[in-house]
């Protein structure tokens, strides 16, 4: 169902019944190229504060996956560093998964190489020593001015944790296609800003634009399920 206000934000009146409902949905469609479901799906906490995305289908979580959060982060950024803790202790809190992606902000003259180092550990030692990776350059951006710096704070990281930093990190090039390949899909989306904090039902999502709101967003998000999924618990 298209909400009433949807359609009056688009100089659109309907009364609320079935065929006024299907031909407004093919005018829109028409007029706009967007299917109106795209709208009635996007929230945001604050509210009306949903940014101009461009394409929002892989806005969704894992297949059989109730919530869970998104979100584009840059290692460089200081508001990245802010949300960290408080993403991570929600997800501890509701247990849902996050699914991160890198984007970097032109300027960054280190983020990149971050990323690509948060790849390696990721993916050829641990995804739990990765977070802590994540979290500790988060921590420490103040002490990090350059890509030497990041290096040796790299390096650092990797002997207290008992491990040993590889000569060349990414010598098949698989963490530079990782770390593209999310760029892309952030452009794909028409991301502008990092955090970009989103989290996601099956039918819909709510972008979180206060970080502070984030348990809001995902009571929200769980409260939807749970409603969506009651009339079909009761069948029989």
């Amino acid at each position: 169902m298209i909400p009433e206000h949807t359609l009056l934000a688009k100089g659109l009146h309907v009364r609320p019944t079935a065929m006024s409902r299907l031909l407004s949905a093919a005018l829109f469609l028409s007029l706009t190229g967007v299917a109106p479901f795209a709208l009635t799906a996007q929230t945001s906490v604050p509210p009306n504060q949903v940014s101009n995305f461009k394409d929002t289908s892989m806005l969704k979580p894992p297949p059989g996956v109730p919530v869970a959060i998104i979100e584009w982060e840059d290692l460089e950024c200081p508001a990245c560093a802010h949300a960290f803790p408080i993403v991570h202790e929600a997800l501890n809190h509701y247990k849902i998964p996050l699914i991160r992606h890198d984007f970097q902000i032109p300027g960054h003259i280190w983020s990149h190489e971050a990323s690509l180092y948060a790849r390696y550990i990721q993916d050829k030692i641990s995804p739990d020593l990765a977070t802590e990776y994540r979290r500790e350059v988060f921590a420490s951006q103040y002490q990090i001015a350059s890509k030497d710096d990041l290096h040796n704070f790299t390096q650092k990281f990797m002997t207290t944790h008992g491990k040993q930093m590889p000569f060349v990190v990414d010598p098949t090039g698989e963490f530079e296609k990782e770390v593209r390949a999310d760029s892309a899909l952030g452009e794909k989306l028409g991301l502008n800003e990092t955090p970009t904090i989103i989290v996601v039902t099956q039918k819909h999502w709510i972008q979180v634009k206060d970080v502070m709101q984030l348990y809001t967003a995902i009571d929200q998000a769980q409260a939807a399920t749970a409603g969506s999924a009651a009339p079909a618990a009761h069948k029989k």
